[in-house]
């Protein structure tokens, strides 16, 4: 196959992709391979969910779809038809954070703040996921998310505070 010349504009593949994204509704054309992190990010303007590794090793891209937390750069956006995503600016309402964002700001469980989100997103799941009462069990149900300042001590007390206040 030849390549295409350069007095020759390359095609642009494209697909209508309806998404909601904290309960709002968005119909947008992208490119097939765009990940669900690129359009969050790129598309629809919600940076807080953060690009750390682009292959789903550090966690900082942990958002939920239908309350399941997943990596959104390794999930095509346009597989999300009809799905619910929630980001971390999706959690907060009336006024009032999230007993995990409240619990994280009082146990300063951040240094430079760039996996706090996706920190935040797994721990809103583990909430609703059958997970040990031990802190082993939540380091074990939070180890895909890595935190390379090392706040893990403070990631703890406030999953644990947050659990407290919750359950």
């Amino acid at each position: 196959m030849c390549p295409t010349p350069a007095s020759q504009p390359a095609m642009f593949l494209s697909t209508k992709v309806g998404l909601t994204v904290n309960g709002a509704r968005h119909e947008l054309r992208l490119d097939p391979r765009t990940t669900l992190l690129d359009c969050l990010r790129e598309h629809l303007a919600l940076t807080g969910t953060k690009k750390g590794c682009d292959h789903g090793q550090c966690g900082a891209c942990t958002v939920h779809v239908d309350g399941r937390r997943v990596n959104a750069c390794l999930v095509l956006a346009a597989t999300l038809e009809d799905r619910e995503v929630t980001t971390v600016e999706g959690l907060a309402g009336d006024g009032q954070l999230h007993p995990v964002q409240a619990a994280f700001l009082e146990q300063d469980a951040y240094q430079c703040g760039y996996c706090t989100a996706g920190q935040i997103m797994s721990a809103v799941a583990l909430l609703g996921e059958p997970c040990g009462e031990s802190d082993a069990d939540v380091r074990e149900a939070m180890s895909g998310n890595l935190c390379r300042c090392g706040a893990y001590k403070n990631i703890l007390a406030a999953v644990r505070q947050a659990r407290r206040g919750i359950a």
